[in-house]
């Protein structure tokens, strides 16, 4: 029998036995008709804190502090969902009387995912200013960290995605979410996706996991990998940031690339990562570094880049995500902060592992040698887009400086074969890898595509060009006139090259008319030139047509 087509409630229903009899989920009920449904069951929280023996006084004082985190209506609904993550991350810091000391209630047992009590309601009826009914709703210890929207399979999966969307609005049940880690949305036919607060539709992720596997649907497959409760509680714990206002989660080749290298890190092994251009290589520096410093307490980690830019992007992206990082302001002043402790954390530019005015490069590495910096730590070196820097002089300073340090290579950057041997040599065998037509595939980069263009060049007046070369040549017998225009064969295109230039400024003006993807500003073209001073010219010149408001030019 085939199933694609059947009706939303036998979807559910399938779904609802999948979490009962393969997750081993409790099931809670339909709550359509249930009164005063929360994202906070303080019921369930009670009986949970209880069994790991709080007292009711403590139970009482963090439920609370729960709560007025949760529903702080004050702050938006990014805050709020920010600060109970925290509360859950990090435990709730409370004491019964004054003069005690601190105790921290712990909501969720990160250690033990299968020591929590996980358990899903179904048809879960929320009062609002708006009321809303979320198909359903998961929760941990009687905390609400996930809902699940499902449609039938001839509906679109962006139905349950929207609706998700909408009920976090302020107008409908927005504080609801406020404790929701995962948003789940999912039908027969597009199988599952998944985002958080906040995520528009276009962001909603697709798992992808053993895909030679095809033996159930792909909705069933997928919620069984990401709803396992060892690998639920990693996510949640080792993979949500807080990115400057936006909450993101892993795609799936960052949470994979992570987890090789964690593997790498316990066998102190170095290695590459190798994602291809635009995958989020930032974002996985950020998940490992965190992981690596809370795992580690005697661990330090330095992102090294070889230019500014790049060096400021990674300074703003780990503090956009809330780890404190320290930029070194000079090559003294990096020496000095990798000899004490603290911070744990920096980035820095390779530049300032070189010093002025060596005289002899290969004595003044076998100082080093013998005298190494006595850096404070164990310190992981990540070096972003380490195919350019592997094989400097620099790159060789930092090894011989920092001997003991664990070096993993990031790149996204498609190597020659030359390149490619040498980053093999220096970090090490591949970590984890993510190709582009991977990137393709998943929609996490657009496609590249390149259309060849043949641009006839002409020139006006040949014989004048023969007049010119006569009157040059004046004095030279035939056989150097002949080696002169052998070498000066490509005198015609130089001297038409500005005709070839309005011809190429014309083709792309018509192309951005006439593409759909570029005229409908979706999509974005490169134009390469051969030099700087050429790229200066084609500007000019598409400053100088009338078409320069369809193209904005960078």
């Amino acid at each position: 029998m085939n199933d694609v087509g059947q009706i939303e409630r036998a979807t559910q229903n399938r779904v609802v036995s999948l979490f009962k009899d393969e997750l081993n989920y409790k099931y809670l009920g339909n709550w359509e008709d249930r009164l005063n449904n929360s994202n906070i069951e303080e019921e369930l929280v009670t009986c949970y804190l209880t069994g790991r023996g709080y007292s009711p006084a403590l139970i009482s004082k963090a439920l609370h502090k729960l709560r007025a985190a949760a529903n702080n209506h004050n702050e938006s609904l990014y805050t709020n969902n920010k600060n109970v993550y925290g509360l859950l991350r990090y435990g709730i810091q409370e004491k019964v009387i004054a003069g005690e000391n601190f105790e921290p209630v712990q909501l969720i047992d990160w250690k033990n995912p299968e020591k929590n009590d996980f358990a899903i309601a179904e048809e879960v009826t929320v009062h609002g200013y708006r009321d809303k009914r979320p198909d359903i709703v998961l929760y941990v210890n009687g905390i609400a960290i996930a809902v699940l929207e499902l449609k039938r399979s001839t509906v679109s999966i962006g139905d349950g995605i929207r609706q998700s969307i909408v009920n976090q609005q302020k107008e409908f049940i927005g504080s609801f979410f406020s404790t929701v880690q995962f948003i789940f949305a999912g039908n027969d036919t597009e199988g599952l996706r998944y985002g958080s607060i906040g995520t528009p539709e276009k962001y909603f992720l697709k798992w992808k996991e053993d895909i030679e596997d095809t033996s159930r649907m792909q909705l069933d497959k997928y919620l069984l990998k990401m709803c396992n409760k060892k690998r639920l509680i990693e996510l949640i714990y080792d993979f949500v940031l807080f990115d400057g206002g936006i909450k993101k989660l892993p795609r799936v080749h960052q949470y994979f690339g992570v987890k090789a290298a964690q593997e790498h890190v316990k066998r102190r092994e170095g290695g590459i990562i190798w994602h291809t251009q635009g995958s989020g290589k930032s974002i996985v520096m950020v998940f490992l570094a965190k992981w690596i410093c809370e795992n580690n307490p005697n661990a330090r980690v330095v992102i090294i880049t070889d230019r500014d830019e790049l060096d400021k992007q990674i300074e703003r992206v780990f503090s956009d995500a809330g780890e404190s990082i320290k930029r070194p302001s000079s090559s003294h002043d990096l020496m000095a902060q990798l000899s004490q402790a603290t911070p744990r954390l920096l980035c820095s530019l390779i530049y300032k592992f070189g010093k002025k005015d060596i005289d002899d490069f290969e004595v003044f590495i076998k100082g080093l040698e013998s005298q190494p910096i006595q850096a404070v730590g164990e310190l992981f070196l990540f070096v972003d887009e380490c195919h350019r820097t592997q094989s400097g002089k620099l790159h060789r300073l930092m090894k011989v400086m920092l001997p003991g340090a664990i070096s993993m290579g990031f790149t996204g950057t498609p190597l020659l074969k030359k390149d490619k041997r040498t980053s093999l040599e220096v970090f090490g065998e591949y970590i984890h890898t993510y190709k582009f037509n991977e990137g393709v595939e998943d929609e996490v980069i657009l496609d590249l595509i390149y259309e060849a263009r043949d641009i006839d060049q002409k020139i006006s007046s040949p014989e004048r060009i023969d007049a010119w070369f006569d009157m040059k040549t004046r004095g030279l017998n035939e056989f150097q006139k002949s080696e002169l225009k052998k070498k000066w064969g490509t005198m015609q295109k130089v001297l038409s090259s500005r005709f070839r230039m309005e011809k190429l400024v014309s083709d792309v003006i018509f192309d951005f008319n006439v593409k759909p993807r570029l005229s409908s500003e979706r999509g974005n073209a490169l134009l390469v030139s051969s030099s700087i001073f050429e790229a200066c010219r084609y500007f000019e010149l598409f400053q100088n047509t009338d078409k320069t408001r369809l193209i904005r030019i960078q």
